[in-house]
């Protein structure tokens, strides 16, 4: 057996829904390893597109198996929307996408304590997608959480009733807070449950390790600097989202792991709250922000954007062990004059070259190495030798500052828009 991890090397939204996609006809299994619903994988092809929050994007390919791991967190009422949107592609998945017993259920009161909690910290929200990931992760860790496989139980009703029980008296005695839409939801959410029984619920980690001559595919949700451990701490989500996640969010030995791509931007952009030390506030970014569509495709909500930044990219790639890249959204940054590469900060008056611990945007000042841009259209070009002088000299100072071989360049959102090197 041989697992190749996929996973965003920035805050997530690098594109890997499209990669996972083109990639997928390589693997016979492809399985989403950790996150929710507040992932937002969008595959284009002809001339559609799809987008993914729960379901592996290796759905589309019809020889590939899809698992939704124990590490991933789930929604059955956004789950059951995404089936009925690939019902209507007429997207064929009873026979090729499978669920872990052991992955966690979102509650409808998960959602509520998510909101509460976001009221109550004020101006120092973390920025959640209000999805009630976090706090399904925190019943998790506290050993409280329903699981897929409890569906299965004679005495799920009672343990479903038992934790909602809970969880609404947090809501009441420590945020004083009243969802009036509570019946509603839970009548919707336990239809969906009924559901949920006729999907393909397996032991996981049995049914990645049962063949020898399984090839599979991680897929990683979010990104690398939204760890939990790693990421711009406090303003992160709530599962590991890098390499190491893949082997425990889906059953793996490490020492199945083969190659470990890494995808990131052309540039960078970021979601809610949390520290951006490249994030640019003028037209350029404004710029940036309309021709890259860069609006989330889970909550709409617009992205900051800003230069590429290589100490976080760098870092980033350290503790993923990357072998080798991918690069997106490059047919963004045609037309502009000049594009910048951050290389290094200054930070308290010393010039470095990697991610300190502390990651406040006011102390760290980001030290430029700028570029001249291209006016050529990429989009249709499929071989690296014929993209512009400027763009190939752009590609080659990444790959000698990272020291690792960009194998991939996106340079449009459709399928077919790919370059392999």
């Amino acid at each position: 057996m041989k697992v190749d991890v996929l996973l965003g090397l920035q805050w997530g939204d690098e594109g890997k829904g499209k990669i996972v996609d083109f990639l997928g006809k390589k693997y016979n299994i492809i399985g989403r390893f950790q996150g929710g619903p507040n992932a937002g994988h969008t595959i284009k092809f002809n001339g559609e597109t799809h987008v993914l929050h729960t379901i592996p994007s290796g759905i589309f390919q019809k020889k590939t198996k899809n698992i939704v791991g124990n590490g991933v967190v789930i929604d059955p009422i956004i789950f059951s929307k995404e089936l009925e949107k690939l019902n209507e592609n007429n997207i064929s998945f009873k026979k090729n996408l499978f669920i872990s017993r052991k992955a966690h259920l979102i509650l409808p009161t998960h959602r509520y304590l998510d909101a509460a909690s976001e009221i109550a910290k004020g101006k120092k929200k973390v920025g959640s997608t209000l999805k009630g990931i976090g706090p399904t992760y925190m019943d998790k860790t506290g050993r409280n959480g329903l699981r897929v496989g409890d569906i299965e139980s004679t005495s799920f009703t009672k343990k479903f009733q038992s934790l909602t029980k809970k969880h609404n008296e947090i809501l009441k005695k420590h945020y004083n807070y009243k969802n009036p839409n509570q019946k509603k939801d839970q009548e919707i959410w336990l239809k969906c449950i009924k559901s949920f029984k006729k999907l393909n619920i397996v032991d996981g980690e049995y049914f990645v390790n049962n063949k020898k001559e399984n090839k599979i595919l991680a897929e990683g949700a979010q990104g690398t600097l939204l760890d939990i451990d790693y990421g711009s701490y406090p303003f992160v989500t709530s599962s590991n989202t890098i390499a190491a996640g893949a082997c425990v969010g889906l059953g793996i030995a490490p020492n199945k792991i083969n190659n470990v791509i890494g995808i990131f931007k052309a540039y960078c952009t970021r979601v809610g709250s949390g520290p951006f030390a490249t994030e640019l506030f003028d037209h350029i970014g404004k710029k940036i922000q309309k021709t890259g569509n860069e609006f989330g495709s889970t909550t709409g909500r617009s992205r900051r954007c800003g230069w590429l930044d290589l100490p976080a990219l760098k870092y980033a790639t350290m503790i993923n062990g990357v072998t080798e890249l991918v690069i997106t959204k490059i047919d963004v940054l045609t037309n502009l004059k000049k594009i910048k590469v951050c290389t290094h900060y200054e930070y308290y008056g010393q010039k470095i070259n990697y991610l300190p611990y502390e990651l406040n945007t006011k102390k760290i000042t980001p030290i430029y190495k700028e570029f001249n841009g291209w006016k050529e259209n990429i989009t249709e070009i499929t071989k690296f030798e014929k993209l512009p002088k400027n763009l190939k000299k752009y590609i080659k100072f990444l790959e000698k500052e990272i020291k690792i071989p960009i194998k991939i360049v996106s340079v449009g959102p459709d399928r077919k828009e790919t370059i392999y090197r």
